[in-house]
């Protein structure tokens, strides 16, 4: 084998990771796995990743001695969740290897700069404007005969800092305070057929590699299944996958994303957002393939070899939210399934406890 990897991080490294949610406690888990200490930076001393990681600091995410701590004692910082304060990643940055690089954080932080970083890779969007005042808000949607979907352009998630409009019927009036009178951007309802998402990764070396995608279900704004194969064309498929590889490339990027897509009836593509991280509609990645997103993303990181993407089994992703929980008793008695709890201790409405995915046919590589 060519000796491309020789600069990988060697087992018994650390690896910091910015974040102490569920995503950071597979990502520990997975570093584990190849023989790598992590840390933690997360004000919560009772998160999901510390019961599972080498040892936490507990601290905000702006505290500026624990970046330096964190800087310090690790070999490599990547994050879990693309609200890190910028300026955090990019400090960071100027003393150990950050991956993603900060640059993804920036786009993806700003829904308005990600679009038109989007567009600039020649991936379509939805039509969007940026939405400052009640009154821009009212001009937008009576150009778009009053459907659309107002955002907030930066943080909100799972469905949250949104407000839908789906005709003239739905009164605007005060729409702009009540998303917080903070910079928003108005994005047409487009008729789609599916929702499916691409978890995608590149190397340090730049080689890139696809999962399949898998075909996602919301309910309430928070993502409810993921089910592989996704039903959709190959050429939708293959059209996805070139688009988040021309986003990687263009990024420089190191690690795991996740991109989301409209399929339309005519098996075109709209990108709806990216994620600079791994990606809950990546859970299914776990179980039914042999290296699953968080892995693969330790890899990408650490200077390791990505390895292939293939799956192993055709399968359903459900996350279990809020009092789902009360079905896991019966998840464990159902055949070919995986369960995950995240090790949270409150139950609340519209929050993500574990996940649990049904393999459904074991297939031939």
């Amino acid at each position: 084998m060519p000796n491309e990897y020789s600069s990988s991080l060697p087992a018994g490294s650390t690896i910091g990771i910015v974040g102490g949610g569920q995503l950071g406690r597979m990502l520990a888990m997975a570093a584990a796995r190849l023989g790598y200490h992590t840390i933690v930076l997360e004000p919560d001393e009772k998160c999901p990743a510390t019961q599972v990681s080498s040892s936490q600091i507990t601290a905000t995410y702006d505290d500026p001695d624990a970046i330096d701590t964190l800087g310090v004692l690790c070999d490599v910082i990547t994050y879990e969740f693309e609200n890190v304060p910028l300026e955090t990643a990019r400090t960071l940055a100027s003393k150990t290897p950050v991956f993603p690089p900060p640059a993804a954080l920036e786009i993806a932080q700003d829904r308005l700069v990600e679009k038109n970083f989007l567009n600039d890779c020649g991936i379509a969007t939805a039509t969007f404007v940026a939405i400052d005042g009640q009154q821009e808000l009212e001009d937008a949607l009576s150009k778009m005969g009053g459907r659309g979907v107002l955002k907030t352009r930066r943080l909100g998630y799972d469905g949250k800092g949104q407000k839908m409009f789906n005709g003239p019927e739905d009164d605007p009036q005060g729409a702009f305070g009540q998303l917080g009178s903070v910079p928003l951007i108005l994005e047409s309802l487009v008729p789609f057929v599916a929702e499916i998402s691409i978890i995608a990764a590149r190397d340090q070396a730049g080689s890139i590699v696809s999962y399949e995608p898998s075909r996602n279900h919301h309910r309430d704004g928070i993502l409810h299944l993921s089910t592989v194969p996704s039903g959709v064309s190959p050429e939708a498929i293959s059209a996805a996958q070139q688009a988040a590889e021309s986003i990687l490339s263009r990024l420089d990027y190191v690690g795991v994303i996740g991109v989301e897509f409209f399929v339309m009836e005519d098996g075109s593509i709209l990108a709806n957002e990216l994620a600079p991280r791994v990606h809950n509609s990546g859970h299914w990645t776990e179980a039914a393939c042999a290296i699953s997103q968080f892995e693969q993303h330790i890899r990408a990181i650490c200077g390791l070899p990505l390895a292939d993407c293939h799956r192993h089994s055709d399968c359903e992703m459900e996350n279990i939210i809020g009092e789902d929980v009360q079905r896991t008793g019966q998840m464990l008695l159902e055949k070919d399934a995986v369960l995950h709890m995240y090790g949270k201790s409150e139950v609340r409405p519209g929050r993500k406890m574990g996940h649990v995915t049904r393999l459904q046919r074991i297939i031939c590589k």
